[in-house]
């Protein structure tokens, strides 16, 4: 509906919504501390550990603007909400909203490796968990709101790790973050800083770790 009244309003000053503006605010978004270097860092971790290492995006937020961002280039999928742009880049119609409860659609694609959105065969068909691309136990998920509680639970009852982050020094983000602590959605909370050394980061090499010596034990007891 937001997307529809955007179009609207600006259609009744005879404003084009275009593409090229939402890249260009996505441009000029600042990011939290250390985020511009976390992927890499990440990345250089999960090899040196024998981990197979994937970011995406899922959010009920404005992709082209995402797409804008100095981080875009990072992500191996960007699932969020889409306008429909004719040949001159001029927005049209929304081609795809993404709300709380849809996010977690696009973990199960991520889980089943089931990327193409026009493809429903793939998303639907049987697939072992342990054979799946994706295993939700390897999965980490970072959110900061309301729209990320389903995504939450599911990551978090599927074996994988939860973090709620919040913004740092902020009235009552780390309250927010503490409910759902609290209420049981996440495995912890952190601020949301990714510079080398925040726990942030520790939390998440982590895990890497505790993947790498889950894989190891199962293969040795596949040879034993």
């Amino acid at each position: 509906m937001y997307m529809t009244l955007m179009l609207e309003k600006a259609g009744q000053h005879k404003i084009p919504v275009l593409k090229g503006d939402f890249n260009r605010l996505g441009a000029s978004i600042r990011l939290f501390e250390g985020v511009e270097g976390w992927f890499d860092c990440i990345d250089e971790y999960s090899r040196s550990r024998g981990v197979r290492n994937e970011h995406y995006i899922v959010s009920s937020g404005n992709a082209e603007i995402i797409e804008g961002t100095a981080i875009a280039n990072k992500f191996n999928k960007i699932y969020a909400s889409r306008f429909m742009f004719d040949h001159h880049g001029v927005a049209r119609g929304p081609a795809m909203a993404i709300n709380y409860t849809t996010k977690t659609q696009f973990l199960f694609r991520i889980n089943k490796g089931a990327h193409d959105l026009s493809d429903d065969s793939k998303i639907n068909s049987y697939v072992l968990k342990e054979e799946r691309p994706m295993p939700f136990p390897n999965m980490v998920y970072f959110g900061d709101g309301a729209t990320d509680i389903p995504c939450f639970r599911l990551v978090k009852e599927e074996g994988g790790l939860s973090i709620a982050v919040f913004k740092p020094h902020t009235k009552g983000a780390r309250e927010k973050a503490s409910q759902l602590l609290k209420d049981g959605r996440v495995h912890c909370i952190t601020p949301a800083e990714y510079q080398e050394g925040s726990n942030l980061e520790k939390i998440v090499k982590a895990q890497i770790d505790f993947v790498a010596a889950r894989e190891a034990l199962v293969r040795q007891l596949a040879i034993v």
